[in-house]
């Protein structure tokens, strides 16, 4: 439930170019400005006035600062108090953040009733974001008696607006018949919105439907290629199965060092499946196969979506 950096910062684009443009005051602009030029310190000298008056905005700015340390040092607490600040106006993206922080325990006790009361004012407004957490505390039971049928509502919410994660979770609820009627080809369809944004779960799971012709035709090429697309970005499962894939030439050529590399890479984060399959496969290639293998590992990074 962190917060990536890249969001808040995505977050900041949209309060500057995005939200109803007011006039706004030289000292604000310029500090919205800075910010967006990671000049943090110009951007915390000149916002901070504004926050300081009630500029909700401003507000939710200088929580970002403070959560993250720019500027500044991280100050957990200090994030609360500008993010309730803002989120005491209406502010929903104040709300989500500070729903993360209650969730999480920063700055604040660990109150998953608080966290869920500041995501469900946010996704009221249709924060894409805060309807997703909304459907996981529904389908965890966390400050919620759980609720399979309202984190299906909400992941729906979610997932129409284009959130991958949201259409990968509600996926997940059509296969294991969480909520709703089980439906695999639904299931496949939420799946193939969210892996072709990238979500290296989706990956596997499609992976896994069309190597078992779960609601599509049986297609080890297709199964590859988007075991491929998640073990690339270093999803321990899509490893191991893209390794089986290699070793069985299921839709890719035989070749047992391309397999011991996905196994040697999936093994490395602790699947005991993998540890097996590697040892096996070592009886079958020769030590310079092996070490070609482990070679390919070692030089193997992960690739972001």
């Amino acid at each position: 439930m962190k917060i990536l950096n890249t969001f808040l910062l995505s977050f900041i684009f949209l309060v500057i170019f995005i939200w109803p443009s007011v006039s706004l005051a030289d000292d604000l602009q310029d500090g919205f400005d800075a910010y967006l030029k990671r000049d943090y310190n110009t951007a915390f000298k000149l916002l901070k006035p504004s926050a300081e008056q009630g500029n909700s905005k401003a507000q939710t700015i200088l929580g970002s600062m403070y959560e993250q340390g720019l500027s500044v040092p991280q100050d957990y607490n200090e994030a609360v108090k500008w993010y309730r600040l803002s989120a005491e106006q209406g502010k929903p993206e104040a709300q989500l953040f500070l729903g993360f922080l209650y969730h999480d325990g920063q700055g604040v006790p660990q109150n998953y009733k608080e966290a869920l009361k500041w995501f469900r004012l946010s996704a009221d407004q249709g924060r894409s974001e805060a309807q997703l957490e909304l459907g996981v505390m529904y389908g965890y039971g966390q400050g919620v008696i759980q609720d399979y049928s309202e984190a299906v509502k909400w992941y729906r919410l979610s997932a129409d607006q284009g959130h991958a994660k949201a259409q990968y979770s509600l996926g997940v609820m059509y296969i294991n018949g969480q909520g709703v009627t089980q439906d695999y080809k639904e299931a496949g369809k939420w799946f193939r919105l969210s892996e072709e944004q990238g979500n290296m779960d989706a990956q596997y799971n499609l992976g896994v439907m069309y190597s078992n012709g779960q609601s599509v035709l049986q297609d080890y090429k297709e199964a590859a290629k988007l075991y491929r697309l998640s073990a690339d970005q270093g999803h321990a499962k899509a490893q191991l199965n893209l390794g089986i894939m290699y070793l069985l030439e299921r839709g890719v050529p035989l070749d047992y060092s391309l397999a011991h590399m996905w196994f040697n890479l999936s093994a490395s984060q602790g699947n005991q499946n993998s540890m097996k399959a590697r040892k096996k496969i070592e009886e079958k290639m020769s030590p310079s196969q092996i070490e070609k293998a482990q070679e390919m590992a070692r030089s193997w990074e992960p690739k972001k979506k």
